[in-house]
């Protein structure tokens, strides 16, 4: 089901039909500095002249070594950006991903974030897994994204008044943290944030707990029913309606046969959630 899905998906990307026609550019190659880390990232914008309203998508974890079979070892994360990339530029707006270290093309650039997570797992124990993780939102891992919207802001074709990011996954939680820390962030789109770690972490519950506490920006939180959990959009939206703080929470129908399937709901049913999220972000971005 997973393979079949994916198969689709790539074809539908790559096909000569849908690029004849296309109204984006890219993607285009850039190279980012963090730290003693150069990154490199993907961008694509639509085939005018700019400035452009701005994403920067903030993706999941990745092993080295992906497990056969799932998604992320069909599709990737270089194959799931293009996927997105073309979506947000034929809509009107610039897509850049940063690859952090460790992942696509920056894989030669340390260890991945998942592959340190996985070895704290099996080394000592889920505990320290889970404040591994939490330590990894908060510094290296937020510095690359931060990296990455300080090299957007820098570009002339970037409309710096309209930037928002969107995350899933891992990346999901990072796009939280990283709209805490910088209020200028006008929109965050969170994909299944939180949602694998959710229910054994008590220190990644009460730090995205936190994190809404302290966010501007508007936040739609997505899940499909049959993610691994849809808790942290539940629980986080619940917060910030307490605290009259602008969001949606969005729970699809269940996508897919299963919890893999569904948590890259995202990548895989792309037309499903399109009209919602592009809604959102043109009132979000109008601001």
């Amino acid at each position: 089901m997973i393979r079949g899905i994916a198969i689709v998906l790539i074809f539908a990307c790559c096909s000569s039909d849908n690029l004849h026609g296309q109204d984006f550019v890219g993607p285009d190659t850039v190279y980012v500095q963090s730290g003693k880390l150069t990154l490199t990232g993907l961008l694509w914008h639509p085939a005018r002249s700019g400035p452009f309203p701005t994403l920067i998508f903030s993706h999941g974890n990745y092993a080295s070594k992906s497990n056969p079979g799932t998604i992320d070892s069909l599709l990737g994360p270089i194959t799931q950006s293009a996927l997105l990339g073309r979506v947000f530029a034929n809509s009107g707006y610039m897509f850049f991903i940063l690859f952090r270290k460790g992942v696509g093309l920056s894989r030669g650039q340390g260890e991945s974030s998942l592959d340190l997570l996985n070895h704290a797992f099996k080394e000592k124990s889920p505990v320290e897994r889970n404040t591994l993780q939490v330590h990894l939102l908060e510094t290296e891992q937020l510095e690359e994204m931060k990296a990455g919207v300080e090299f957007l802001r820098s570009r002339p074709d970037v409309d710096t008044n309209r930037l928002a990011v969107i995350g899933h996954s891992f990346g999901g939680s990072l796009a939280l943290l990283l709209a805490e820390e910088d209020p200028h962030l006008k929109a965050v789109v969170d994909f299944g944030g939180g949602a694998v770690s959710w229910d054994h972490s008590p220190q990644l519950r009460a730090r995205l707990t936190t994190a809404v506490t302290h966010i501007a920006a508007p936040v739609l939180f997505i899940h499909a029913a049959n993610d691994y959990s849809t808790d942290p959009g539940e629980s986080l939206g619940a917060v910030m309606d307490r605290l009259m703080k602008p969001h949606s929470v969005k729970i699809y129908p269940p996508f897919g046969n299963n919890a893999d399937v569904g948590h890259n709901f995202i990548f895989l049913g792309i037309e499903i959630w399109e009209p919602d999220v592009l809604r959102f972000l043109d009132e979000s971005l109008r601001r």
